[in-house]
């Protein structure tokens, strides 16, 4: 299979979208709900969805390796978000513009004092665009990157990992079907791996349904283990994961939920 795309910024949907005056089932207290009209998206048509491969969309699969100061780290998705006073600037000149026809300034950001604190093992994202030394906040006043933990204990997995065998057609009311009945398809969403490199997505939440849901399709498969510790040159803290898992290594077992590990946290 060809080298899959990377996530340097939001990855659109595949679908117009719309927003509802409904609560969101996605975020608490969203007083609106964004769902998909049944027109594809052009961004979609100008990546030639119809050619793409398509894969499960894993919530915190947005990971990236690379060195760092001298050492390999791994790193998750983490976007540098606007603070309250920014933020509250931010959507009243988006509602100027939406109102006015005439309005043609851009938002001018403050990087050093309109965004959150960032851990110090951050990143911003590798593609985005960059002004006098500063990343550039993309359309949503987002600045894409990446954050680290010094002894990070989750597992992620890249973007791509599991291609989708029986896709469902490009249609509103077929996705929806394959979502709602196929075993298939219960997962968060499908993401699109197209040949330029461009990534589109559709979210259970964009078809109007839930998640999570009480079983997944990943959930289901088996799983092995393979932790050997003697083929790493490093000393384990006989309370860490790894330790825990090497005591399994080389079970295989029917689903996740069926591992158990002798671990009191």
């Amino acid at each position: 299979m060809r080298r899959l795309g990377s996530v340097q910024s939001k990855v659109p949907c595949v679908f117009v979208t719309e927003v509802k005056d409904e609560p969101s089932v996605k975020r608490e207290h969203q007083p609106f709900k964004v769902l998909a009209t049944e027109t594809i998206n052009y961004k979609a048509l100008d990546a030639d969805i119809y050619n793409a491969i398509p894969t499960e969309k894993v919530d915190g699969t947005c990971c990236y390796v690379t060195n760092y100061k001298g050492q390999p780290y791994l790193w998750a998705r983490l976007d540098r978000k606007p603070n309250k006073q920014a933020e509250k600037r931010f959507k009243r000149f988006l509602y100027s513009k939406e109102n006015s026809k005439e309005n043609s300034k851009e938002f001018i950001w403050n990087v050093e004092e309109d965004f959150k604190s960032i851990p110090e093992y951050w990143i911003p994202a590798k593609d985005i665009e960059q002004l006098n030394g500063n990343p550039v906040p993309d359309e949503n006043g987002h600045i894409p990157g990446l954050g680290s933990k010094k002894h990070p204990i989750h597992f992620l997995v890249p973007h791509g990992a599991f291609q989708i065998k029986n896709q469902p057609t490009l249609k509103h009311e077929d996705l929806l079907s394959w979502f709602e009945g196929c075993r298939e398809g219960k997962i968060e969403g499908i993401v699109w791996h197209c040949n330029d490199g461009c990534l589109i997505k559709v979210h259970r939440h964009h078809l109007g349904l839930r998640w999570p849901i009480p079983e997944t399709y990943m959930n289901s498969q088996p799983v092995v283990i393979n932790m050997n510790r003697t083929k790493f040159d490093c000393a384990f803290d006989s309370k860490c994961l790894f330790n825990h898992f090497s005591k399994l290594d080389n079970q295989k077992f029917s689903r996740l939920k069926d591992i158990k590990l002798d671990v009191g946290i």
